[in-house]
């Protein structure tokens, strides 16, 4: 009984976190943290002037701030605030982690399609997710963009100076474009490509590097599994792309193709084991086995692929490298990164 009653003590504190992760969301989208954090203690009524929100909208969300611990209420002037060391976690900012939020609101879309693949098989494609895209480029900026120049670039020997002669980078599964980009306005002697199976994302990714007037900088919308040029590329990145993709070995093999005998394929994937056991006492296990179920596994079996998910783990990451003819694979782990391992592969 003492078990059961302790079980379901965390079952209500997980329906609590699960309620508060809307919530955190809700707060990101409107600004409301960002407003909070500027302002001294005030009333609803004030805050949402402030924001521009409708008052009895933010009243609701700030009685949910306040039980959960997030906001600090004055029950005799009904006056709130958002504690210095909370804002620092909940405003925009490289601390910022209210973002990550929203990949639950997202997931929550989808439950009703994920239920029926359950049942009857398949996936859940792409288009279902109207705003995930959206929230891969923001979390992309945050945690890959700030540490793309002190950290990123530093892992593989002599890059930036290369960067800096001039040589041909591909980025396979590049999203909106955002790494390339940055890429592309900080070496303008290097040719960049990126390459995504979104139409969509691809687009926004073209129509931003237009805009910058980035002569060197291109976007190609296609299937990564389709048979690249041989020995094109110097420099080849995935940042968490080669687990959603639909046929990720051949991938990989289009990837030893493209790449120069002595080109370097920097490879970002979740880091976690192969096997379940593997993964107890993983601090972003649960948050990353339901991302991957409900998107990233899902998305490669609407394609008919093989839905490795995000969690296949470091031994078949490593065995799939192998499979696809590299030799030469090294992992590495950044500081500011508990999700990710980088491997820095060659052929």
């Amino acid at each position: 009984m003492a078990t059961q009653e302790e079980f379901a003590g965390r079952l209500m504190g997980a329906f609590n976190d699960g309620a508060l992760c809307l919530m955190i969301s809700v707060g990101h989208r409107t600004g409301l943290f960002d407003t909070m954090a500027a302002m001294p203690p005030a009333t609803c009524a004030e805050i949402a002037a402030t924001a521009e929100l409708k008052e009895r909208y933010v009243r609701e969300w700030l009685g949910a701030m306040v039980t959960s611990g997030v906001v600090e209420i004055d029950g005799e002037t009904n006056r709130y605030h958002l504690p210095q060391g909370h804002a620092a976690c909940l405003t925009r900012g490289p601390e910022n982690m209210a973002g990550l939020a929203q990949y639950i609101a997202e997931l929550g879309s989808v439950e009703s399609l994920i239920v029926d693949c359950f049942r009857n098989g398949g996936g859940v494609p792409y288009e279902k997710y109207p705003r995930f895209h959206e929230i891969m480029a923001e979390d992309s900026a945050q945690f890959v963009g700030a540490a793309l120049e002190p950290l990123i670039l530093p892992l593989v020997d002599g890059l930036v100076q290369r960067l800096q002669t001039g040589i041909h980078v591909l980025d396979v599964g590049c999203g909106r474009g955002l790494t390339m980009t940055r890429l592309a306005e900080l070496y303008p002697n290097s040719h960049f490509k990126g390459l995504d199976f979104s139409r969509e994302t691809i687009d926004f990714a073209q129509a931003d590097a237009s805009a910058k007037g980035l002569s060197n900088l291109t976007f190609q919308a296609a299937d990564a599994a389709l048979p690249f040029g041989e020995n094109e590329f110097d420099w080849i990145t995935s940042f968490d792309a080669i687990h959603d993709q639909g046929q990720p070995l051949e991938v990989l093999r289009n990837i030893h193709r493209a790449l120069k005998p002595e080109g370097v394929y920097l490879m970002q994937e979740i880091r976690s084991s192969s096997h379940h056991h593997g993964d107890i006492g993983h601090p972003l296990g649960t948050v990353l086995y339901t991302v991957s179920c409900m998107h990233c596994m899902t998305v490669s079996l609407a394609q008919g692929g093989e839905g490795l998910g995000a969690m296949w783990g470091e031994e078949t990451t490593r065995a799939y490298l192998q499979r696809a003819g590299f030799q030469s694979i090294e992992k590495r782990e950044l500081p500011h990164d508990i999700q990710n391992n980088w491997y820095i592969v060659r052929k």
